[in-house]
């Protein structure tokens, strides 16, 4: 259980996340892995890492039970720990291939939002369930996903979309049954592994550099106003409601 970083070939790193049952993060396991996504990119012979995981789902976002029961000190944790990770995951030095499954939700979606290319199972959905959370957060990432007026839709109503509707507006390259989906990732990191290494670090820093929108201070801006819900006590009132039938 954790992020673990593996070889998956020649030039290639592979970073798993196994937070059972539904990879839910704790604060730890998003500083967890933006370390391994920082070490990954350094080593001097990789050329794309893979983000994976295993389980359920890719990812099911930050852990609510944490938050319910350390309150604040739990948020701003989460605050940090996820702007960590998911600059981790953009800042990584080399291309990084998202590597999708069952649900990618929340904190999910600031991974992928801010990783460079996404492959993804037939089963998967994406989506930002903040406003049911009672918190608010990684509209920054799904806008690199879709049009802005279907992420507007999508963050008001916590509604999903599928692996076919995000591969119809262009954000994920490829979707494959579930089976095929490490296959998949891999054939697409080992297309991009044979260019110079060189040459594809600098190109992942020019393509940073001329996005239209600063991920990171973009992301902090909207992280100002979860933590305003966390004050102003809406925010506990509505995570007290999660997990409960009919909320």
């Amino acid at each position: 259980m954790g992020v673990s970083t593996s070889c998956g070939e020649k030039g290639i790193a592979v970073v798993t996340v196994d937070f059972p049952p539904v990879n839910a993060l704790p604060v730890a396991g998003w500083f967890a892995l933006a370390d391994a996504m920082r070490a990954a990119g350094r080593g001097p012979e990789v050329r794309c890492v893979v983000l994976t995981a295993e389980g359920r789902g890719f990812n099911a976002g930050v852990d609510i039970k944490e938050l319910q029961k350390d309150g604040n000190s739990a948020l701003i944790g989460a605050n940090h720990a996820c702007a960590e990770a998911f600059a981790a995951v953009y800042d990584c030095a080399v291309p990084v291939v998202a590597a999708v499954h069952g649900f990618c939700l929340g904190g999910g979606i600031g991974l992928v939002g801010n990783a460079d290319v996404i492959v993804a199972s037939e089963d998967a959905v994406f989506g930002l369930p903040e406003l049911d959370r009672g918190a608010l957060g990684a509209a920054t990432h799904l806008a690199r996903l879709v049009p802005q007026h279907l992420m507007r839709a999508l963050y008001y109503t916590s509604r999903t979309a599928t692996a076919a509707e995000l591969h119809a507006h262009g954000s994920v390259w490829r979707v494959v049954p579930r089976g095929e989906l490490r296959p998949a990732a891999l054939e697409l990191a080992r297309e991009i592994a044979a260019k110079d290494g060189q040459l594809l670090r600098l190109a992942k820093a020019a393509l940073n550099g001329i996005d239209p929108v600063d991920v990171r201070r973009s992301y902090r801006f909207e992280q100002g106003f979860t933590f305003e819900a966390g004050l102003s006590g809406v925010g506990a009132r509505v995570r007290g409601t999660f997990g409960k039938g009919g909320a």
